[in-house]
């Protein structure tokens, strides 16, 4: 359920950035919102059932969707960074190619070694106990940590540095990014636990995953929303203005005219 909640979040976030953001010369934002959207559709469970056979029926389909959620989140720190000149190396580094290179390399390399069995939409709770399984799934969402903790600080500068109702999406984002964290470290906390044997750990801590996720994509479609619509907005209500000054101007210029 959560799975498809989420989705349909993010086709809606790539929806309403094909309308605003369409004239935008930085397509980061967009490739992460269809990046992601595509990871999480492969999640459904009925699509996940009907892809993974064709793929083997080994459960690649986990590989392929983390790939695209890491991909995804790579193109949203980019389109994060790009929103601020400030850019120190330490960003430019956490949400660069050669780091998303390497974390890819490194799930893949360890999905090889784990015992996949046959397709299941239950991959981490019938398979995190292996340690392959737990080394995989803990460099997936120590990266997505990574490059979200660093949109975290990029979103809470760009609200300190605003004002008004501009201070709306920096807001949303750096609630979505917190959020973000929060889950990424609870799943990394559930796989060591799972696979060190601590199943009272991963019981108490596996309830907060579901709204940790939703809260996560909720806030951060809201503000990557929120940037483009304000901005249009602004656009708008200057144009407004400019088109009412306009025509305060014109008869007092064509007066001027005939008196002169």
């Amino acid at each position: 359920m959560i799975q498809t909640l989420v989705a349909t979040l993010m086709w809606a976030l790539v929806a309403s950035l094909l309308i605003f953001r369409r004239k935008r010369a930085d397509r980061s934002i967009t490739y992460a919102s269809v990046t992601i959207a595509v990871a999480m559709t492969l999640n459904v469970d009925a699509i996940y059932l009907a892809t993974d056979p064709l793929l083997g029926g080994t459960n690649v389909t986990t590989l392929i969707a983390d790939g695209l959620l890491m991909t995804g989140i790579f193109f949203l720190g980019r389109g994060v960074m790009r929103a601020d000149e400030y850019r120190p190396r330490f960003v430019r580094a956490a949400v660069g190619i050669p780091v998303l290179v390497i974390s890819l390399l490194a799930i893949t390399t360890t999905f090889m070694f784990i015992d996949r069995g046959a397709t299941t939409t239950r991959f981490m709770i019938d398979f995190g106990a292996q340690p392959a399984a737990a080394t995989y799934s803990i460099i997936n969402f120590s990266y997505g940590a990574l490059v979200i903790a660093t949109m975290l600080l990029l979103a809470a500068r760009q609200y300190r540095h605003s004002t008004g109702i501009q201070r709306l999406p920096a807001a949303l984002l750096s609630l979505g990014s917190t959020f973000g964290v929060a889950l990424c470290l609870a799943v990394i906390v559930m796989d060591i636990a799972h696979a060190t044997g601590h199943l009272g750990v991963l019981r108490a801590v596996q309830p907060t995953y579901s709204p940790l996720s939703l809260l996560t994509f909720l806030f951060l479609c809201a503000g990557f929303t929120a940037q483009p619509a304000i901005r249009r907005g602004r656009h708008y209500a200057r144009r407004r203005r400019t088109v009412g000054l306009s025509a305060e101007i014109e008869p007092l210029w064509e007066r001027a005219t005939r008196e002169r």
